[in-house]
């Protein structure tokens, strides 16, 4: 494959401020049908079996339980000993541990049907839609993000997509809060969202923030843009 490096100029004039150039990498490689020899995916034959018998997968730890105490009192039925249970034998100690097995096997099984992982839905965002970008990037770029967010929005459940970019907010796309008292979009303050403890966190830690719920989150005032319910 060959990688090829193109600067993209940004049209320049005396209001907006200067922004440094986007570089676009592009990786484009001829691959010749029958010449791939590398590793080809692999499916997980184990993991696609559990997730379709999820009901007796919970429970089969409650039959393994009770056919092992059934076992163990079979073997102690038909091998002659004593029904008590006495320390000074090995078979009373295996019976024992056995019986410990199996009782654990059940009570597994239980709690296993009794707590379930809590299912996810996705939700109707509470806003309005709003396409602000910013006006002084070339068209190449706005295509370019456009077409980012056609594919992200029509293969993922995102719903909306800010770019800060050099303390400066290019991209506000899908839905976002409504303004207090009026049926407009909530712009992004680039500057305070800098400023707040969510970027800082990032900042410093080097690594992305996954937030599971925005309403649970304590930094949800830095993030007064995204609608109500994200």
């Amino acid at each position: 494959g060959r990688i090829l490096q193109i600067g993209i100029p940004w049209i320049t004039g005396r209001s907006p401020p200067r922004l440094p150039n986007f570089p676009r990498y592009i990786c484009a490689s001829s691959i010749q049908r029958g010449s791939y020899k590398g590793p080809k995916p692999g499916r997980e034959w184990i993991a696609d079996w559990v997730s379709k018998n999820d009901d007796a997968v919970r429970s089969m730890p409650i039959y393994v339980g009770g056919a092992s105490l059934l076992a163990v009192l079979f073997n102690r039925a038909i091998s002659g000993i004593a029904p008590v249970a006495d320390a000074s034998s090995s078979q009373s100690r295996a019976d024992l541990l056995t019986l410990g097995l199996a009782v654990t096997n059940v009570l597994t099984g239980l709690v296993w049907l009794s707590i379930r992982p809590k299912s996810i839905t996705p939700v109707e965002p509470q806003g309005v839609e709003c396409q602000v970008i910013y006006s002084h990037l070339p068209e190449s770029v706005v295509s370019e993000i456009l077409w980012v967010w056609e594919s992200v929005s029509a293969v993922t459940c995102c719903k909306s997509l800010v770019i800060v970019y050099d303390c400066q907010c290019i991209v506000q796309i899908g839905v976002a809060a409504k303004s207090l008292n009026i049926d407009e979009p909530f712009a992004v303050d680039a500057a305070k969202l800098m400023q707040g403890s969510l970027y800082q966190g990032v900042l410093k830690s080097g690594a992305q923030s996954y937030l599971a719920n925005l309403s649970l989150y304590p930094g949800r005032s830095e993030l007064p843009f995204l609608p109500s319910n994200t």
